[in-house]
């Protein structure tokens, strides 16, 4: 329909244009291309880095930090259960196991209370994961690690321009990865950022994104990827780069916007706008039904699509994954709050390019499915 209101439109109201026509009147479009390194550098430094290395999306920024780290066979990688399937996939193909963790009810990410119990003389890392515009509470996880000898990779896609007690998510890993994809705070369509202060780790990084070339083209002696990033990917991502505080100041316009529409509504648990470590950046609007709420979130989902609008439901727990069922991974395991997510977790509108008309129109149709 016309008038159908997706769940995200990006906005490229800056010098996106400008940029890539840049790239096309010069002819560098591929990733030798001058915005490539351009938008490393001032990437890394948005998130008080020292290095960035660009990569062609946010799976492949994860696959690289586990390479990068020789994280491989017998290795353990402590991960939540409430994600996205990159992370679990990401330490599944180096021959290594995922360890899960159950969510915290509030905030929706991994419980930091959980970690030290699941550790080994196996586990070599734990990866977090910032979910839907709140960080993991760092602090504990951060003791677990230097305590035991630990590595952290930290998954800040959905965490971009957001803070953990002052500090920028995406500068607590020894290895951190995001992701440029459309819905995110700034995107490159495609694209993906590995951000680091070990010039060795930036260094094994760039490598593997490119074949490991040797010193001689063509000569290789350890196996990569081809995971560059375009120079008109960077050329998109160094614009939206400008722009990242006006967009996460219209992120937090648009969550207490949300809130206020939909504030006395029975039935639903709302995003924290914040807690004792950081304000929420809204990266999306979710809501999670009560139990007694006679429909769950894909009903609700197709309820809001009768009415022209585009809603999404919440990460599927990695121990319910049909594909990792299939490969005998975590048998008999439970993690009720990854569950209970999965099932009556969806989220609304979120795209930047959202208007306030439309946020209006949204909020009267969760109102009447509600009812």
């Amino acid at each position: 329909m016309a008038d159908f209101i997706p769940v995200n439109e990006p906005l490229l109201a800056g010098n996106e244009r400008k940029y890539v026509n840049a790239c096309i009147d010069t002819g560098w479009i591929s990733s030798a291309g001058p915005f490539v390194g351009e938008f490393e550098e001032r990437f890394a430094a948005a998130t008080g880095r020292a290095h960035g290395v660009a990569v062609s999306n946010g799976t492949a920024a994860l696959e690289l930090a586990v390479a990068a780290l020789d994280i491989g066979p017998g290795d353990e990688v402590i991960l939540p259960a409430f994600t996205i399937i990159s992370c679990a996939l990401a330490v599944i193909r180096a021959g290594a196991t995922p360890v899960l963790v159950d969510s915290d009810p509030d905030t929706w990410n991994m419980d930091p209370a959980q970690v030290a119990a699941k550790c080994t003389p196996r586990t070599k890392a734990i990866m977090v994961v910032h979910i839907y515009g709140l960080p993991v509470d760092m602090d504990p996880v951060l003791d677990v690690a230097a305590a035991r000898g630990l590595k952290i990779i930290e998954d800040a896609a959905e965490a971009i321009g957001l803070s953990y007690k002052g500090r920028p998510c995406g500068s607590f890993g020894d290895i951190s990865a995001f992701s440029f994809y459309a819905n995110k705070h700034v995107t490159t369509g495609e694209g993906g950022m590995l951000t680091t202060d070990d010039s060795a780790l930036a260094e094994r990084c760039r490598s593997y994104r490119n074949l490991c070339f040797g010193p001689r083209r063509f000569v290789h002696e350890r196996l990569g990827w081809n995971m560059r990033m375009s120079n008109i990917q960077a050329a998109l991502g160094l614009a939206q780069l400008e722009g990242l505080d006006e967009t996460v100041e219209r992120k937090n316009r648009m969550g207490q916007r949300y809130f206020e529409l939909l504030s006395g509504l029975d039935g639903v648990q709302h995003p924290l706008p914040r807690t004792d470590h950081a304000e929420n950046v809204y990266w999306v609007y979710g809501l999670v039904l009560a139990d007694d709420v006679p429909i769950d979130a894909n009903e609700a989902i197709r309820r809001l699509a009768d009415r022209g609008i585009g809603a999404r439901p919440f990460f599927w727990p990695m121990h319910e994954q049909p594909v990792f069922r299939d490969m005998g991974l975590f048998p008999g395991e439970s993690y009720p709050v990854a569950e209970n997510l999965g099932r009556r977790g969806f989220y609304l509108p979120s795209g930047v390019a959202l208007s306030t008309e439309q946020m209006d129109r949204v909020a009267e149709a969760v109102r009447e499915i509600l009812k």
